[in-house]
Formats: C-alpha cells, structure tokens, sequence
C-alpha cells in the first residue's frame, strides 16, 4: 500500500514553529514527507506533488485548476491561523477536502494579553512604575484619580470567535453585564454562552470596556469609522486585539490621544511598523507590536493540533482539533 504524500508548506511560519524534533517523527510515521521552508513553496515543486499529494500544511494557493489536479487531497491545515482569499473554498467543499485553521491554537495566548491589556489601561499598571521613578507622590487613593475597575463593569466584545470563546472564561470572575455584537452568530446561541446578543451601536455606546475581536471581511474593513468610534462610551477601555483594518486606524489613534477613550492596540494596518513611523509616537495608547499570540506555548499547541487531526483524516475521519472552514464565511475574510 502506497503511503499518503504530506506536504510542508508553512510560510510564513518557520521551520522551528511547526516542525520539531517530535513533530517531524509522528508526521513520518504517517506518511512520506516534502517540505519546504523559508518561503513560499516554488510553484515547480507545487505542481510535482499535486497529483499524489494527501495533506497539505500551510498556505499553499489552491484554486480550483490545481484541486483538479490534487485527486487525493484530503484536507489542508493552515497553520497561520488565517482564511486565505487563494484558496477556492466551495470547491474544496465540494470535494470533501477538509480545510482547516490553527486558529484556536492562538486563541489562549491572545485571550490572556488582552485582558492583561484591559487591567492595565483601567489600572495605569503600565504607567505606574514611570510615575514612581520620576518622583510621583501618589499613594493608593492620592494615585489612582483615574482607576477603574474591572469587576462589575460593563464589558463588550465585538466578535466572538475563537478568540472571543477563549477570553470569556477569564471575565468571568469579573462579574458585570456582557453584551456581545457578532452578526455571524444568533442570538440565541449568544445567550447560551451567558451573554447579552446586542447591536453594534449599543455596544459602542454603553460598554465600559470594550474588546475589539472581529475579523476583517469584506463587509466590515473599515466599518468602525471615526464616526462610530466617537459614539464610544467616554473613558472606555477599548482593546483592539483582532485586526487593525476593522476600524479607521488612524482615527481610532487620533480619538484615543485626544483622551476620547483609553487604548491599547497590538496589530496595525502595516506590520512591522516601520521604526520612524508617526505611530509610534501617538500619546495616551499602550501600544504592543503583535506580540499577543506569538510565543513558543501557541506553536507547541498548534502542532499537537496538527497533529491529531492529519492522523484523523488519514484514517478517514472528522478532525477535531484545528477549526472547520465554512466556505461562504471563509471566502469572506481578508486576514493578511
């Protein structure tokens, strides 16, 4: 019996990311291996392993001419956690090919930074150890004119994927009233996870924090214009943790230097950022260069993940582990 073909094609994710020592042993117990790392795989070497190919790992482009030509695929993982727009996903549907998103593998890791984000922006953790070191006088009350709480405040999340799911556990000891604006999802499902479903506008309007945790889809890019943001309820903590280009970036930092709502970003429009770029000088954001998700916790899941479910289709199963794309809300998206 001829082994199934697995084809590493992970960049912009690293060799080390995805491929370890362990790793790279379970995935040879399964099948032959080719690999390409560094770059994008060449398109020479896509097409030669086209016709026997059984999995695919990363983000190689697949329109329906190459799936003609991929009788044996059964399923794509891709481990940057995206929706890519080359991909033809009704296609692959049609096929019964699996198409599948590390996504949830980074969900933990961002889930915890912005809530780390949110206490800080409501505490001034970020700005205390500088207010100390220059001399400030503030003890306890006399510090903390501007401190809120977290506990029994009024929490929005704008989205609630996988993201959402994985910071809803660690809000709730906070108590307060959760309200939660996701179009995709219904209102009774929302309910069910002990939220208030809830329009966009009283989201904006009456949260006092405020996670901003969509994707970005042709339906929304840019759909937070300043106009919207500047309904933000005054004061807010508003954490944009998802993507940049759901809101009007730069009038978001605008509105937040103008003290309008308190902020903390950690994706921008353009990345890396270069280093003499405006942004980095906006005051009144605490600002992180996406940094949430990325740490060797999130790789190592994402390969445990992978891992089970090539071993599920390869025996004709369900995966259970990486996300299930649907193929209209898939073909939607317009991550980078």
């Amino acid at each position: 019996m001829t082994r199934p073909l697995i084809f590493l094609d992970p960049f912009p994710r690293t060799e080390a990311m995805v491929w370890d020592d362990a790793t790279r042993a379970a995935v040879e117990e399964m099948g032959e291996v080719t690999a390409h790392f560094g770059s994008r795989a060449p398109d020479a070497l896509v097409e030669r392993i086209l016709p026997e190919v059984s999995v695919i790992v990363g983000q190689t482009a697949l329109p329906k001419e190459r799936l003609d030509r991929a009788p044996n695929l059964r399923a794509v993982l891709n481990v940057k956690a995206n929706w890519e727009p080359d991909l033809d996903y009704a296609e692959a549907h049609a096929r019964g090919i699996w198409v599948l998103s590390a996504a949830p593998a980074m969900a933990p890791a961002v889930a915890e930074f912005a809530l780390g984000q949110a206490l800080s922006l409501l505490r001034g953790i970020h700005t205390a150890d500088t207010r100390f070191r220059s001399g400030d006088m503030g003890i306890g009350i006399g510090g903390n004119a501007a401190a809120r709480p977290l506990f029994g405040a009024e929490i929005g999340l704008l989205g609630y994927g996988n993201l959402g799911r994985a910071l809803l556990p660690l809000l709730s000891p906070f108590g307060g009233r959760l309200r939660i604006h996701d179009p995709w999802l219904s209102d009774g499902y929302l309910r069910s996870q002990g939220a208030e479903p809830t329009d966009l506008g009283t989201l904006l309007a009456q949260s006092d924090v405020l996670f901003l945790l969509a994707g970005v889809t042709t339906e929304n890019a840019g759909g937070l214009t300043r106009a919207r943001l500047e309904t933000i309820r005054p004061d807010a903590a508003v954490i944009l943790a998802s993507r940049a280009e759901i809101v009007e970036f730069d009038a978001f930092l605008s509105l937040a230097a103008e003290g309008r709502f308190r902020a903390a970003v950690d994706v921008f429009p353009e990345e890396p950022v270069p280093p003499d770029h405006p942004w980095r000088q906006i005051p009144n954001v605490l600002f992180s260069h996406h940094l949430a998700g990325g740490m060797e916790a999130s790789y190592a899941l994402i390969r445990e993940m992978m891992l089970d479910d090539i071993a599920q289709v390869l025996k004709g199963l369900p995966p259970l582990r990486m996300q299930r794309a649907e193929p209209r809300l898939a073909g939607l998206m317009r991550s980078r």
